[in-house]
């Protein structure tokens, strides 16, 4: 099929190239002239596993091509996908500018039957926006249809080519005969193709994301109780993970969540209930408790060195929100950091994707390390931030010679608590009592 995809970004560059893997035609289009000049180089712009080789196989096979002609790719495609950015705005809503922008141009281009496509997570209602937009100025058929993404950052290639279902939203018949068999390769081993109206898959999209932020909040919760009580939460994670109704996935507790998509779509989901006269509470408390995870793991460093950390150093191990990204967007990981510079402490940071993306926020503020040893070398203390696999299995006789004091804050839960005793760690977690040597 021909597809185009309009906006090169996390979305659209993982839809575009996986279609292109299953022999479709796709062109990228976005309006950054570098990124796309970058793109045509064989130069992807972020960091995800197994990208590389497909998107490589599908440009030799030239079956993946880009652009910043809009009109020019959209002539050629019958369907088009949305993948553009939907920031929230400072109360919380998502900002459809540059959705509404292009189904503006759309309507003024197309000159025969197209398939445009929200991709993008969008409040309920943005189909019907887009539609009334395009038809200003179409005089040809289209149909609008929300297909919301399900993919998580350092997965996206397999959640994309494995889906758990696809989600599609459409009233017209013939829209959902070319969309089952766009998505029929993807679905072979019987999961899924879930039709439905627009609205609701634009708020599946929503609940889905909003329920699994609900379980890390959830359960950062049972963690600050746990260390009240004396109870251990990797036990009670187990405990209560083993029953099918509940599941094991997203029961491990942190320093909250952060990302493009949970922050972001559990604000946008809680407006959209403000604007219908609803006031979302269980979103609210999500919400709540995710930035005071933060706060709290603050608090356990600046308590231990009694709120004195002026010219203290500080060795950050992770700064992407979660493993196998290089996205810091929300990251937990830049909220301590901020937090520890206005106390006047010294950084040295060390990340194996994020620290580019990192340094346009700190620049020279902080001291980037080329591997994870130099950054603990004269820290008063380690703080784990993200759970990379690097960080799971380090020299242990090497972090207690380069580090000052044995210290070490763990905002992930990376270690087993008896094997930080037995070596004589100063060992705060998540959940779990303090190790005091």
């Amino acid at each position: 099929m021909k597809i185009a995809v309009i906006g090169t970004g996390y979305v659209g560059l993982v839809t575009g190239t996986c279609f292109a893997e299953t022999g479709n035609d796709v062109i990228c289009v976005d309006i950054d002239r570098h990124k796309i000049e970058q793109l045509q180089k064989g130069i992807i712009p972020i960091f995800e596993p197994g990208l590389d080789l497909i998107f490589n196989r599908s440009v030799e096979k030239n079956r993946l091509h880009f652009t910043t002609d809009l009109e020019a790719a959209v002539s050629t495609a019958t369907i088009i996908f949305l993948a553009l950015p939907t920031p929230p705005g400072e109360d919380g809503s998502a900002d459809l500018k540059y959705i509404l922008g292009v189904a503006d141009e759309l309507g003024k281009i197309i000159t025969d039957y197209k398939i445009i496509i929200d991709k993008s997570t969008v409040p309920v209602g943005t189909a019907d926006k887009v539609r009334e937009m395009v038809a200003r100025h179409a005089k040809v058929d289209f149909d609008i249809v929300s297909n919301p993404e399900f993919l998580r950052e350092g997965v996206a290639v397999d959640d994309f080519l494995k889906p758990d279902r696809v989600v599609i939203g459409t009233s017209s018949e013939r829209a959902k005969k070319v969309l089952n068999q766009l998505y029929e390769p993807f679905v072979r081993q019987g999961n899924p193709i879930i039709f439905m109206d627009e609205r609701s898959a634009e708020m599946t999209k929503y609940a889905a994301n909003s329920f699994l932020a609900t379980k890390i909040s959830f359960m950062n919760e049972i963690a600050n109780l746990c260390e009240r009580t004396g109870a251990d939460v990797d036990m009670v994670r187990k405990g209560i993970g083993t029953d099918t109704r509940i599941g094991n996935r997203f029961l491990f507790p942190g320093v909250g969540y952060g990302g493009s998509c949970f922050p972001k779509d559990v604000q946008a989901l809680y407006k959209t209930a403000l604007e219908n006269d609803y006031t979302f509470d269980i979103l609210k408390s999500v919400m709540q408790v995710n930035q005071r995870q933060r706060e709290l793991f603050l608090q356990k460093i600046l308590h231990k060195f009694e709120q004195q950390i002026t010219d203290k150093t500080f060795a950050i191990w992770g700064l992407s929100f979660k493993p196998n990204t290089d996205d810091i967007r929300e990251a937990p990981a830049i909220y301590i950091i901020e937090e520890l510079l206005k106390r006047g402490a010294k950084v040295k940071a060390y990340d194996p994707e994020g620290m580019a993306n990192t340094k346009k926020i700190f620049g020279d503020s902080i001291q980037f390390c080329d591997d994870q040893y130099e950054a603990i070398d004269h820290a008063d203390a380690l703080v784990i931030m993200t759970e990379w696999s690097e960080f799971r299995t380090p020299d242990f006789e090497i972090i207690s010679t380069k580090l000052k004091s044995k210290i070490v804050f763990d905002g992930r839960n990376i270690y087993h608590h008896e094997s930080m005793k037995e070596m004589g760690f100063y060992y705060e977690s998540i959940g779990r009592q303090i190790v005091n040597n």
